[in-house]
C-alpha cells in the first residue's frame, strides 16, 4: 500500500488554504468552503483540509491508504478479523474505497483511485 493522503479538519478553511499554500502545497481540488486538497512539491502524496464547525467535534484526521488489489485486501484483512464500517464501494468521485478505524478509532480509507486520484475531471489547472 502507498499513503495517499491526510485529510485533517478546519475550521478557517480561508486561513487553512493560505497556510499551506504558504508551505508550497499545491491545490489540485477547490470545493472551498468545505474541502481542499492539495499535491505536495516532491513525491506523490496529496493533503486535504475539510470544514467543520467546531474543532474536537467531527471526524479527527483521516488517513487514505492506496491499493490497486483493494478487494483483495480488503479480503485478507478481514480473515484476519479486522472489522469494516465500509466495504468497497464506488463513490461518486470515482474512488472505489473501504472505511475502518485503527485500535484508538482513527479513521483509514483504503482506496483504488485510478486516474482520479490525482487527476479527476474537476481537478484545478
Amino acid at each position: 500500500m502507498n499513503l495517499n493522503q491526510v485529510t485533517v479538519p478546519t475550521i478557517n478553511m480561508e486561513a487553512s488554504v493560505a497556510f499551506y499554500r504558504h508551505l508550497g502545497l499545491k491545490i489540485i481540488v477547490d470545493a472551498a468552503p468545505r474541502y481542499v486538497r492539495f499535491e505536495c512539491p516532491k513525491g506523490d502524496a496529496t493533503f486535504s483540509i475539510h470544514q467543520i464547525d467546531e474543532l474536537g467535534v467531527g471526524e479527527a484526521p483521516v488517513i487514505y491508504f492506496e491499493t490497486q488489489q483493494l478487494d483483495a485486501e480488503v479480503q485478507r484483512l478481514q480473515e484476519l478479523g479486522i472489522g469494516f464500517e465500509l466495504l468497497p464501494t464506488d463513490q461518486s468521485w470515482g474512488w472505489r474505497e473501504a472505511r475502518l478505524a485503527d485500535p484508538a478509532g482513527n479513521k483509514v480509507v483504503l482506496f483504488w483511485g485510478g486516474s482520479y486520484r490525482k487527476n479527476p475531471p474537476w481537478r484545478v489547472k
